[in-house]
């Protein structure tokens, strides 16, 4: 052992056994050790949270979303066959294709359902991640989504299929955007955000995005928690027959609530052509902890409660339904496929996977997001087609495990899938989702035998 060695391991020694001194022989309240229990009490988060709060006392702008996740996925499991029904055929080509709004004069076709989430240029990510990621939707067949964004050029010239937001702020709202976009989505809120105000401050807004955008130099910009002009149901009925002239789906994005029977009425009688159900799991650039954390419901019971409804509405065969919120694994996907969403959309997922190695360039005195956001100190240095590589990868990985999943489940598609390929280990939630409770009596109707009053009771 050499003389450095041999004195570094008596200084590590020499530290550890004053720091154990100062932690078992002072008086509690003066213990190092008296983090701990704090920790454990009010947890790590809140701990740092409190202390960003009483910085400069505005409100908590948390990136990516909440990580408060109640949606229990891991209680639902996918059902293989054997000999009731036999596996299908490993010659057999499991197709992967999808349909939003099957009634609209040019419906949305898909080779794959997984879809990238609507995130704005500007005031969330730079343009090189937005082209990144419409090149990725297109290289498997998806689509993209502007996000609360003007219709970039950039972005339409490298998505084969564009989803445009018709947001609050209304970036995209004259017919000559309109109608370069393959399907419309009218945004009354998100998951991680609901409907509440979105402000960004004059001084991270650059000269190009109030180029875009037509913003006056020097003013803020703000999306209200109302639509313009949209002040009542007759309003909003109005509207979507106003979008639906361009022929493409139209489509309402807001986030799970309680109240989601009573929105979804609205929606189907004004005639949308799909739904949006955004989970309390769902993603945002930055946000209010308290709207991340308290608001709306976890993405598995808002998807349940959309898909029996339009079921029980008699609507499903026209009205499609898009899946969202802290969706991240083939397996979730197909869970929520079985549950009744016919495609989904990934945010947070898909810029991990896209940023992929590229996230030494800022790790480790940086987090990634740095590279990826429109205020990033390293967003210059996105490499943007191997970016899109890596998020394409991502895709047609686990579109490949879904497929895998399907031999086994008899089903030679991923639109075949549905509840009977569901079981519950939770009966609630069984009940819920109007699957099978995988401890039932075998000389007990099943939950799938039940006519709909008796589950309901």
């Amino acid at each position: 052992m050499s003389v450095f060695t041999s004195m570094m391991r008596e200084s590590i020694i020499e530290m550890m056994q004053d720091m154990w001194t100062k932690m078992v022989d002072d008086n509690y309240t003066r213990s190092t050790f008296a983090m701990f229990p704090l920790l454990q009490k009010i947890g790590t988060r809140a701990l740092v949270e409190s202390n960003l709060r009483a910085t400069d006392g505005e409100v908590l702008d948390r990136p990516l979303g909440s990580p408060v996740v109640r949606s229990n996925w891991e209680d639902l499991l996918l059902n293989p066959v054997y000999l009731h029904r036999f596996p299908v055929d490993d010659k057999t080509e499991i197709d992967s294709s999808m349909i939003i709004g099957p009634q609209a004069e040019k419906p949305l076709k898909l080779a794959v359902p997984v879809m990238i989430t609507g995130m704005s240029w500007g005031t969330a990510l730079s343009l090189k991640m937005k082209v990144a990621l419409a090149k990725a939707a297109s290289m498997v067949g998806s689509a993209t989504n502007t996000g609360e964004s003007p219709l970039l050029e950039e972005e339409r010239a490298a998505a084969d299929l564009l989803i445009g937001q018709y947001s609050r702020g209304k970036l995209i709202k004259k017919p000559e955007e309109l109608s370069q976009l393959d399907a419309i989505e009218i945004q009354l809120g998100q998951g991680a955000q609901a409907a509440a105000p979105v402000f960004q401050p004059s001084r991270f807004i650059g000269e190009d995005i109030r180029s875009e955008a037509n913003m006056p130099e020097g003013k803020p910009s703000k999306a209200p928690t109302r639509m313009k002009g949209v002040n009542s149901i007759q309003e909003f009925n109005k509207l979507v027959v106003d979008l639906k002239q361009y022929g493409v789906p139209v489509g309402i994005k807001f986030g799970a609530t309680d109240y989601m029977e009573k929105e979804l009425k609205i929606m189907v009688d004004a005639g949308v052509d799909y739904v949006v159900v955004d989970g309390a799991e769902a993603g945002t650039h930055g946000g209010p902890a308290i709207l991340q954390d308290d608001l709306g419901l976890p993405t598995l019971i808002a998807l349940a409660r959309t898909s029996n409804y339009l079921e029980d509405l008699g609507v499903r065969d026209r009205v499609s339904i898009i899946a969202g919120g802290g969706l991240t694994t083939p397996g979730h996907f197909l869970k929520a496929k079985a549950l009744g969403a016919d495609a989904f959309y990934i945010g947070t997922i898909a810029l991990m996977a896209l940023l992929q190695a590229q996230m030494v360039k800022a790790l480790p005195l940086e987090p990634p997001m740095q590279i990826a956001l429109y205020t990033g100190v390293f967003k210059e240095e996105l490499e943007v087609d191997e970016a899109a590589e890596h998020l394409a990868n991502f895709i047609h990985s686990c579109v490949e495990e879904m497929k895998m999943a399907c031999y086994s489940m008899g089903k030679d598609s991923i639109y075949a899938v549905n509840r009977s390929d569901l079981c519950s280990l939770d009966k609630d939630l069984a009940n819920l989702c109007r699957v099978r409770w995988a401890y039932h009596d075998a000389y007990q109707p099943v939950l799938s035998e039940l006519t709909l009053d008796e589950v309901l009771k």
